[in-house]
């Protein structure tokens, strides 16, 4: 393929697997969640934040490139922060509390679901097993974490008041950040995806990832129907 048919391909195939689609996102932004319900995604999603940095940083560990290790990097500090209190999983947790959830409750993971758990692991097993190129790829589900978290702040800000909307922090960040997160990305898999068997590899990295992003989800969903 080209590099313009593998981007298209790429854009393809995770916009009609990415899990906006899902029934429960659905609900969410229809306004549909009770409060117990909210709070019980809240507490399953942590677990999949505190799994992002550690594949980032097995990312960075697959590169000789010391260019793009300075480049990619950046994606934990935007998770972990510099410091206490800073960064997108010290946004979750305040999103978290204002929501009705204990800091201390949501830390521990106690809430976190086996099919949570598993399916937030097997991403982690993902990218430490593949090569570099495609566990880049699996992270091209940013393309469209832009449009779903506008839309999230929307409905969130219409539906959910209960919440205090300056907590909302996490979502506004990843507006700007996923659409530089998903550039990057996708600009180091079109160079260094050459052949066709790599370029389906990146395809299938990517699939992955939406069916693990969906599986977190059915869980949560099944786990605690309306």
């Amino acid at each position: 393929m080209t590099t313009a048919e593998l981007a298209a391909r790429l854009r393809r195939e995770g916009e009609a697997r990415y899990h906006h689609r899902h029934p429960f996102h659905l609900r969410m932004n229809a306004g549909d969640l009770a409060p117990d319900e909210l709070r019980r995604w809240m507490a399953n999603r942590w677990y999949y934040q505190t799994r992002i940095p550690i594949k980032d940083a097995l990312i960075v560990s697959k590169s000789e490139d010391p260019a793009f290790r300075r480049v990619w990097r950046r994606r934990i500090v935007d998770h972990d922060g510099e410091r206490e209190g800073e960064g997108g999983l010290a946004d979750w947790e305040r999103l978290a509390v204002a929501a009705g959830l204990p800091a201390e409750e949501l830390r521990s993971c106690r809430g976190v679901l086996p099919g949570v758990r598993f399916a937030c692991d097997a991403y982690v097993d993902l990218v430490r097993q593949r090569p570099l190129v495609e566990a880049v790829a699996s992270s091209l589900t940013e393309f469209f974490s832009p449009d779903i978290m506008a839309k999230r702040i929307a409905a969130w800000e219409e539906h959910y008041p209960w919440v205090d909307g300056e907590t909302l922090g996490y979502f506004r960040g990843r507006v700007t950040r996923a659409r530089e997160d998903s550039r990057e990305a996708i600009d180091f898999v079109l160079e260094h995806a050459r052949t066709r068997s790599e370029q389906e590899r990146c395809i299938d990295a990517l699939i992955r990832k939406t069916e693990i992003l969906w599986a977190l989800l059915d869980a949560v969903d099944r786990a605690y129907p309306s």
